[in-house]
């Protein structure tokens, strides 16, 4: 199945303007990255969003947010959202900027 195309949209609206960014085919869909690290992608319906192990763990708690497991082994520290945890643009800036946040505390790739 390939990945929501209307959400890779949404997506590059929001970030287009972001500085050291850059976005890379993966998984099926599609990731972004902030200086060689990723942050948030499309697979399939979800959004998916590096968060770190405590924000990923407290987003579990919100609804249509679920452990990220695209390959059978779920990934520490990610989530992944259905669309209808981001049905406006003001709710897919948000997840996306906590994202930007843990990405850009890492050290560059």
């Amino acid at each position: 199945m390939p990945y929501n195309a209307h959400i890779e949209e949404r997506i590059q609206n929001i970030i287009r303007h972001w500085e050291n960014t850059t976005r890379k085919k993966m998984f099926g869909g599609i990731c972004h990255l902030l200086n060689g690290n990723m942050f948030c992608g499309v697979y399939r319906d979800f959004l998916i969003l590096r968060l770190g192990e405590e924000k990923g763990a407290a987003a579990l708690g919100r609804p249509h947010v679920r452990p990220c497991d695209i390959t059978g082994r779920p990934l520490k520290g990610w989530i992944m959202v259905a669309a209808d945890g981001f049905r406006t643009d003001r709710d897919l800036a948000d997840w996306l900027g906590q994202a930007h946040e843990f990405a850009g505390a890492l050290p560059a790739k």
